[in-house]
């Protein structure tokens, strides 16, 4: 698969917008604030429903911001040669969102003070919705089918490497008193409790009538109608609008319908070989 991504380091990038160069740069060169608020995952794990709340949050409610700037611009994607532009040199708060694992991250990180929040999801729906988002982007090879996405998601030869790496290699963090763990599962349960406890991790307080509003227009439906966080400004020679949206379900547990019990059974082997030695309750999906 060598010829269908941008490599750094054992790592597949997409083709656009990831010069090894830059990647080099980010890791080495970028320095973290201790004001910074950092959003890390791996990619289809809700990442941009996290940007929404953040940035509502910061805006105490107010829907000015989000229905105004592109998301991407909101909260920039650090490993992005657009988006590192848009963090050098910004004063105040920096939100900034990255896929990067552990590894590649800019070494500061370590040093740093900086605000981070690793959300994760059951690897099953990541996988279903990497598919489906990868079968409409321009950034990499297409998989032919889901039975072929399936193998190379086992395998790690995906945008950004192996799920279970990037996962064990963020949770190493989970101790520190800046870091915090989010799951999917936990926003989606329960939006007002984990809204709140991700207020607290910040330093934020909303009245209610604010976190009302967050949740009302953080919702699936409300982002979906919402052209600066529903991607369909992103030009069609890197998302084909065409063939499907890049906001598809956000439902947990929409994996059943996909995988079979055997393609199942696969991956609760890989997981439990992979992961078994994490306390499996920081899995709330198992």
């Amino acid at each position: 698969m060598s010829d269908e991504y941008v490599w750094f380091e054992g790592i597949p990038f997409p083709f656009v917008n990831f010069p090894p160069e830059h990647l080099r740069n980010v890791k080495e060169n970028f320095v973290l604030k201790d004001e910074d608020v950092l959003i890390l995952t791996f990619p289809k794990s809700g990442t941009n429903w996290l940007i929404e709340i953040l940035c509502l949050i910061y805006s105490k409610g107010d829907t000015k911001w989000i229905q105004s700037v592109p998301i991407w611009e909101r909260s920039p994607w650090l490993e992005t040669s657009n988006g590192y532009k848009l963090l050098k040199d910004k004063e105040g708060l920096r939100l900034m969102t990255s896929h990067l694992p552990i590894h590649l991250f800019p070494k500061s990180i370590f040093k740093s003070n900086a605000k981070v929040i690793y959300l994760f999801r059951n690897p099953r729906d990541v996988l279903v919705s990497g598919y489906f988002f990868w079968t409409i982007s321009n950034l990499v090879k297409r998989p032919e089918s889901l039975e072929q996405y399936f193998e190379w998601f086992i395998q790690g030869n995906v945008a950004f490497g192996s799920w279970f790496d990037h996962v064990r290699g963020w949770l190493s963090m989970r101790e520190k008193k800046n870091f915090l763990m989010l799951s999917y599962e936990e926003l989606k349960w329960d939006t007002r409790n984990a809204v709140q406890k991700l207020c607290q991790f910040l330093g934020q307080k909303l009245e209610p009538d604010e976190l009302n509003s967050l949740l009302k227009h953080s919702s699936f439906q409300v982002m979906k109608e919402n052209k600066m966080s529903n991607y369909t400004l992103l030009p069609s020679n890197l998302l084909d609008h065409e063939r499907g949206s890049f906001l598809r379900k956000g439902i947990p547990g929409d994996w059943k319908t996909y995988l079979t019990v055997a393609q199942a059974e696969v991956f609760d082997k890989v997981f439990e070989e992979k992961m078994a030695d994490l306390p499996q309750e920081l899995f709330p999906w198992k």
